[in-house]
């Protein structure tokens, strides 16, 4: 099936369009990461124990998971631009709740509202990005929109940590309204419009398009699974293993998102220069040298080895992000773009959660104990040498199906 040659944009339309759409995946990255530092003020606040006050995390994340396919598909249905401008609505009106909670209870239920807003927005950002950029430029596209989900995610933490002695709690919640609404405003004013809508997506969600895009989608869940693995084993290792102050801990784990942030938009390019098979195995190379690194490395050279194994890492990640969200969208017909790019965020959040999870829990059957704060330094090692072996066994067999189904990677586009 032929598409409908994209409109010519000039160049501010594209700056806008582009300004647009990388401030709705910010906004959905920060809405993950901004509220995890007022925790602890959130218990103060309500009289609440921890496991109560975490929910405000898990509500978010739980929402932004169960709805990105459901995203997909209306913005499929009744136009992508008009699903993500609903999107952003939801956001704010998410975000104003979130400010004006008068218990926790409600507080939670407006983090469920905000993440749905997220899930619109993280989910059509992502088809409209495929939608408006060309072909020869994808990789480029793809790379930009890593580039700020990593920028969000990091700023998340410092923004809270700014805003919460000055304002209060209520202040991480204030501060993503005004940039809720100029997205709003740049998405009504900067984006062409739906054209034909109405029409049902031309084939089921599980059709033979889709089946062949099996492959991306299990092994961006081995990926995001060991990428989690370092966020939740990294800073137990640090502070108890290696004995860092927590503000020391706090700026090493800084060490990935800034590469993370330095390497999207190049990787992007270099899935554009190379094509998205070879940029995607080269990824997983790396983040297989990565995760066998943080398993030996950081126990015998410490913080060094930490942070040299991380700087492999990441620029990994990125690699294999653009590739395979390239190659995922490469071949998929307009009405369908939604969807797909909502399968793909839908793949992303199941492997963070196993990550959280399973990977935690090898970390735990390793150190020998759930309680880590008894645990020795070297009980701490071996938890963390285990863990990382069992994540770079789960890169090769990310490697392995890689290869074994190359065909679904494309070649590099001439420009």
């Amino acid at each position: 099936m032929m598409e409908q040659t994209k409109p010519r944009l000039s160049t501010n339309s594209h700056a806008g369009i582009t300004i647009t759409l990388t401030l709705a995946m910010l906004l959905a990255a920060l809405g993950t990461s901004i509220a995890n530092i007022a925790l602890p003020m959130l218990a103060i606040a309500f009289s609440a124990p921890f496991a109560q006050v975490q929910a405000v995390v898990v509500a978010y994340l739980a929402a932004l998971t169960v709805s990105v396919v459901i995203a997909g598909r209306l913005g499929d249905r009744y136009g992508l631009k008009s699903m993500l401008v609903s999107g952003l609505i939801l956001f704010t009106v998410g975000s104003l709740l979130c400010a004006l909670s008068p218990n926790l209870w409600l507080l939670i239920g407006a983090r469920l509202i905000q993440g749905v807003g997220a899930a619109f927005l993280m989910t059509l950002a992502m088809a409209l990005t495929r939608q408006m950029a060309k072909d020869a430029r994808m990789g480029r596209a793809m790379g930009l929109l890593g580039t700020v989900s990593a920028l969000g995610t990091a700023l998340g933490p410092a923004l809270g940590g700014l805003l919460i002695p000055v304002t209060g709690w209520r202040g991480i919640f204030w501060v993503q309204i005004p940039l809720a609404l100029l997205a709003l405003i740049l998405a009504v004013k900067m984006l062409p419009g739906d054209g034909e809508k109405g029409k049902t997506p031309s084939a089921s969600m599980w059709s033979v398009m889709n089946r062949s895009l099996l492959p991306n989608l299990v092994i961006n869940i081995l990926v995001a699974a060991v990428m989690m693995t370092t966020l939740v084993v990294g800073p137990f290792y640090l502070s108890l293993g290696l004995g860092l102050e927590a503000s020391h801990v706090g700026f090493i784990m800084a060490v990935g998102p800034v590469v993370s942030i330095l390497s999207g938009v190049p990787s992007g390019r270099i899935v554009d220069a190379l094509g998205s098979g070879r940029v995607l195995v080269i990824g997983l190379i790396l983040l297989v040298a990565g995760a066998f690194l943080l398993a030996f490395l950081p126990n015998l050279t410490g913080i060094v080895g930490y942070i040299l194994s991380i700087v492999v890492l990441t620029p990994g990640y990125q690699l294999f992000q653009s590739a395979n969200n390239t190659a995922a969208l490469a071949d998929v017909s307009k009405d369908r773009r939604g969807t797909v790019s909502g399968i793909l965020n839908l793949s992303r959040n199941i492997g963070l959660i196993a990550g959280a999870s399973l990977m935690g829990g090898i970390f735990a059957l390793a150190v020998g104990t759930g309680e880590f704060t008894t645990a020795s330094a070297s009980a701490i090692g071996a938890g963390m040498r285990l863990t990382f072996l069992s994540a770079g066994g789960m890169m090769l067999v990310a490697i392995a199906i890689a290869v074994a189904f190359g065909h679904r990677n494309s070649a590099p586009t001439s420009i």
